[in-house]
């Protein structure tokens, strides 16, 4: 699932094509929204939160989450698409590009920004960021692994299962812990908003600083594998506040000491 970086290079390149623009062309390809057309209005804005994505138009806004397979693209009016027809969900077209929301997970058009987003706690990539709100969050639970602290949207908006991984690495912390055995959580999310405002530019997410193919992280993905660090095998296993919401954990039982 993309994490919040992603969505706002994703946003950034649909305000470059949408933002000020008049929508020529509006096509919403779910049922419930099928006969909603904005042609004629001017887009507003486009903005990331978290991991939504939103587009303000006509005095609605147009939100979406790309869950696992949705991705926005932009081509030049009349441009070919690069995916199947059938898996666009949204077209608005401006007099010289053309948006395309494609495989979309959430899509739906809201008058209050809030009845979509509202329950997120700070954007780590936002204008609203706050970190002591976001300390405060993660604190309210000090029973609930850091782990899945980390992965809840409602306490800091934006990490995804990548970062939660890094971060317990770099902070030698199992991702199993309870948060009031984590250690000091305002290192925590400052690591997390540092490490995450480094990577927004690119297009390749590093959290090692080593940029050669295979060396980007620490311990995600890299189960069997030596830890970069110490050279104990990285382990793998998976935590969720239910078996229906499991999430993979990596982590060097060397490192990152377990929860007694």
């Amino acid at each position: 699932m993309p994490e919040g970086d992603t969505v706002y290079r994703a946003a950034n390149v649909l305000r470059a094509a949408l933002e000020g623009k008049v929508l020529t062309g509006c096509d919403i390809r779910v049922p419930r929204y099928a006969t909603v057309d904005f042609t004629g209005h001017t887009v507003e804005a486009v903005l990331s939160r978290g991991k939504h994505l939103l587009i303000r138009v006509g005095g609605y806004s147009i939100h979406s989450h790309l869950k696992m397979e949705g991705t926005w693209q932009v081509y030049p009016r009349g441009g070919k698409w690069r995916k199947p027809t059938f898996q666009a969900r949204a077209i608005l077209t401006t007099e010289d590009s053309q948006a395309v929301g494609f495989e979309l997970g959430v899509l739906e058009i809201v008058a209050d920004e809030d009845d979509a987003v509202g329950y997120l706690g700070p954007d780590l990539l936002g204008p609203d960021w706050d970190a002591a709100k976001a300390v405060e969050n993660v604190n309210a639970d000090l029973d609930r692994p850091i782990g899945l602290a980390l992965l809840d949207q409602r306490n800091l908006a934006g990490l995804g299962n990548v970062y939660r991984n890094e971060i317990c690495f770099l902070r030698g912390i199992d991702p199993r812990t309870p948060v009031k055995d984590a250690g000091n959580i305002a290192k925590v999310v400052d690591l997390s908003y540092r490490t995450i405002v480094a990577n927004k530019d690119r297009s390749q997410r590093v959290t090692t600083g080593d940029r050669r193919a295979g060396r980007h992280f620490w311990v995600y993905g890299r189960e069997n594998k030596p830890c970069r660090r110490c050279g104990t095998t990285v382990e793998f296993g998976l935590l969720g506040d239910n078996p229906l919401e499991e999430r993979q954990i990596y982590y060097c039982p060397y490192c990152q000491p377990g929860p007694s």
